[in-house]
């Protein structure tokens, strides 16, 4: 049994903030049980809903010294679907009304207690992992503190560690003599080929230096991150590791995500039947959010946060041509104050077409996956994107940038060859993306069995954590090297 621990800061079902829950919720459960063991651990949140604080149950505890003290660590221990969890434990650290909080050194002092803890509970609860899975910067001093100070004990030669970059504009940086003073790390682990990068710490770039192999969430994203561009800084260290740099994309849960035992559409459907029932959500939401209801208008569906990078700039660019179109548009997210805004603003001045959604409903977004026609994502960059392979799933035709993730899941419609899953764009582009929105509604409104043909295919892609959890086991046993 290759025995494999993945060290994270979040987790389904425990806490979750982003797709990296998911994937470190969904991924371990795919791994194959014959050959693996595979075990998670993360930090005890005070803010983890009670019912899941109450499936804990207390190993022990130590003090481990720590930022020139001796500080308290907590193990708990839980199974859930077959996978054993384990929680470090310390409300100092991880008290408070969310995860992750405002105060950039606080979080940086955190995680780094995190990862040292994480190395010091291994020989209590008699788990030696041959490999170590982390997961971006909250993890990154892992594979340093096993190759600094654990290597000279026996227990932890040898073990090997893997970094998983989800989104690399996140890094965990602040000043090398407070964050030197904060890890007890020795002053020479602090210069430009090791932790430091252009004059702060960084603990991400800490992970990717020391860890074993590298990988990320796309193919297209480990090849971007190599670029100025994408690359956030770090573009030069990710080329000297390209040998040991890949990509594998994410999987979804295709059980949480089916659209024929879906507990919350109106009425499930599976790629035989949906040309006459994935239309009868459609009416439902079209009548649950105020718009008119009628099965022939196309409806384009946004289930996002509302920022940047996931191109909203380009929409808010182009809105009020869009609002000309014969569309609806179903939006759900929170983000930027000015796109809330814009949204409620369009709503408002097309209420017929137009719902702005600006909260989060797990519910709705289930709803909006199964209702729309099409799905619009126009990312600035988009390491995997989990929201089209979502609307793949429900036999939502995406609507995408090529970029990431996005380039890899979603194959662009050409009518020649009759193939594709969806609709693509490459520039960055407002008109850009507004040509293939139209484009999208051209074969919609005029070539509505090309379009069912395009849902079909979308319906039998299989984006399964299986697929991607046999990419990873190739890794592990690359490295573990048996």
């Amino acid at each position: 049994m290759k025995k494999i621990l993945f060290a994270a800061s979040e987790g389904v079902p425990f806490i979750k903030t982003g797709g990296l829950a998911d994937v470190v919720g969904s991924l371990p459960k795919c791994i194959d049980k014959e050959y693996y063991d595979v075990r998670v651990i993360l930090p005890k949140y005070t803010c983890m809903r009670q019912e899941m604080k109450d499936k804990l149950e207390y190993v022990t505890h130590f003090y481990m010294d720590f930022n020139w003290t001796d500080a308290y660590v907590g193990i708990l221990k839980a199974e859930v679907d077959g996978i054993q969890y384990y929680f470090i434990d310390n409300e100092g650290y991880f008290g408070g009304f969310k995860p992750y909080g405002d105060n950039a050194l606080f979080e940086i002092e955190k995680y780094a207690f995190f990862s040292k803890a994480v190395l010091s509970v291994l020989p209590i609860l008699d788990f030696r992992p041959e490999l170590i899975h982390c997961h971006d910067w909250q993890t990154g001093l892992v594979p340093v503190y096993l190759k600094e100070r654990f290597q000279g004990n026996d227990f932890f030669r040898g073990i090997k560690s893997v970094i998983t970059i989800h989104n690399l504009k996140f890094q965990g940086k602040w000043d090398p003599k407070v964050v030197q003073n904060i890890t007890g790390l020795p002053q020479y682990y602090f210069t430009p080929d090791k932790l430091e990068a252009y004059k702060d710490a960084n603990l991400l770039k800490g992970g990717i230096v020391f860890a074993d192999a590298v990988t990320t969430v796309s193919d297209t994203y480990a090849e971007e991150i190599k670029t100025p561009f994408y690359g956030e800084g770090l573009e030069g260290l990710l080329n000297a590791r390209s040998r040991d740099l890949r990509g594998i994309v994410n999987g979804i849960d295709y059980e949480e995500f089916n659209p024929e035992t879906d507990k919350y559409i109106v009425k499930p459907y599976n790629a035989v039947n949906f040309r006459k029932e994935k239309v009868k959500n459609k009416r439902a939401l079209q009548e649950e959010l105020g718009l008119t209801v009628d099965d022939r208008k196309m409806m384009i569906g946004v289930v996002s946060r509302l920022t940047d990078q996931k191109g909203f700039d380009l929409i808010a660019y182009v809105m009020d041509e869009l609002c000309r179109d014969d569309i609806q548009l179903v939006v759900l997210g929170t983000g930027e104050e000015r796109y809330e805004n814009m949204f409620r603003h369009f709503d408002w001045k097309y209420s017929d077409k137009v719902s702005a959604n600006i909260f989060y409903s797990e519910e709705l977004s289930h709803k909006i996956y199964a209702s729309c026609d099409a799905f619009l994502m126009p990312s600035l960059f988009e390491p995997c994107g989990l929201s089209q392979l979502m609307s793949l799933r429900y036999g939502t035709v995406p609507i995408v940038r090529e970029t990431g993730g996005l380039k890899d899941t979603v194959e662009p419609y050409n009518e020649y060859e009759s193939r594709g899953t969806g609709f693509g764009f490459a520039n960055y582009n407002a008109h850009e993306m507004l040509a293939a929105i139209r484009y999208a509604e051209q074969i919609y409104y005029d070539k509505k069995r090309e379009w069912n043909k395009i849902v079909d295919r979308a319906m039998a892609a299989d984006f399964s954590w299986e697929v991607s959890a046999k990419k990873y086991q190739e890794m592990y046993d690359w490295l573990i090297g048996y």
